[in-house]
């Protein structure tokens, strides 16, 4: 699922479940990496939202993306924060967990 500037805070408190935001830009080469193998991984989530840094600036400011990619986890509209972790697959699963685990937020 693509997110933009003009609607992702809408789908992101009506999606059901646990999403994975992930912030990209087509100018870099890690960012690229994550979207050929992130939809492949098993993870404990509903989907993945990307979001193109490049041009939702709005929602880069909100979320504060020094660095890409970015990750960050929401359920059932609420911010359980960045995931910041390799992405391998064990990895991103483990991070994930703590991440659920956090103390919910309204989003940014």
């Amino acid at each position: 699922m693509e997110l933009t500037d003009l609607d992702a805070d809408h789908q992101l408190l009506e999606l059901p479940g646990v999403s994975l935001v992930v912030f990209t830009s087509e100018e870099c080469d890690s960012c690229r990496l994550a979207r050929k193998i992130l939809p492949s991984i098993v993870l404990p989530v509903i989907r993945l939202c990307w979001i193109d840094a490049e041009r939702n600036a709005g929602l880069v400011s909100c979320y504060e993306v020094f660095y890409l990619p970015a990750l960050f986890l929401v359920r059932d509209g609420f911010f359980m924060g960045p995931v910041q972790c390799r992405l391998l697959s064990d990895d991103l699963a483990t991070a994930i967990g703590e991440a659920l685990t956090r103390p919910a937020e309204e989003l940014p």
